[in-house]
């Protein structure tokens, strides 16, 4: 299978060398859930996709620090290629900003938390297991970092899984679109980081329990192994 990374943002330089890029994260992730798997990556913000969209069998948005509703051209063209995605059913997973920029490209809204900053590791919980999931506990630890969520699903969405902090966390359209708002990419470290880097704009309260959070172990694994389930389902 290969698998086209829509990268939608560029890692600070002073943390490449120690976590590497977006699509990095990705590669590391997934492709130790499944060593057959091609990736190739196209940078949206630099205009770059490919010539033809079936060249891939699959696609992945990542995170970014940008926000859908951002005035920038390339934010528009990456929405009508989604939409384009959708049209013809292709398989598409979508983590943070791309869970938000689907939800907002095809008939959904996103918008600022009225709670202000999601940030360290957070339980989501299903209310019922999808055909990808494991059939195990119902409730998954993720790490997040957000202030943007998801208000309104897409047109025919289901909203499969939400906290308490964020109530639409998990959606699917149909069988051929995926999205998580959490980072199943990210290990503690590098989100320390940014909560380190963002700790006066997220405020003290919610850098000091975001922090405290990160004791606890995301299960990056496990939801690798349902994105893994979902690309794989034909």
């Amino acid at each position: 299978m290969k698998l086209g990374i829509l990268k939608t943002d560029t890692v600070r330089p002073q943390w490449v060398p120690e976590f590497g890029e977006y699509p990095d994260m990705f590669i590391a992730l997934l492709g130790q859930g499944n060593p057959d798997l091609e990736f190739v990556v196209y940078d949206t913000e630099q205009g770059q996709y490919p010539v033809c969209i079936d060249a891939m069998d699959a696609y992945l948005i990542t995170g970014s620090k940008s926000s859908v509703y951002d005035d920038k051209p390339w934010i528009a063209v990456l929405m009508d290629f989604v939409r384009e995605l959708d049209r013809r059913h292709k398989k598409l997973v979508a983590i943070c900003f791309g869970h938000q920029l689907v939800a907002h490209a095809l008939g959904g809204k996103t918008g600022k938390s009225p709670k202000g900053w999601g940030v360290g590791l957070h339980t989501h919980r299903f209310s019922s297991a999808p055909a990808w999931h494991d059939q195990g506990d119902m409730a998954f630890d993720i790490l997040v970092s957000h202030q943007d969520q998801v208000l309104k699903a897409a047109h025919g969405a289901r909203v499969l899984a939400g906290s308490e902090f964020c109530e639409n966390a998990v959606c699917q359209i149909g069988d051929h679109i995926l999205t998580f708002q959490g980072h199943p990419e990210f290990v503690s470290a590098y989100l320390r980081e940014i909560m380190e880097f963002r700790r006066q704009m997220i405020g003290e309260q919610a850098y000091k329990a975001g922090v405290a959070s990160l004791a606890g172990d995301p299960e990056t694994q496990r939801v690798a192994r349902w994105i893994l389930n979902f690309l794989e389902v034909h």
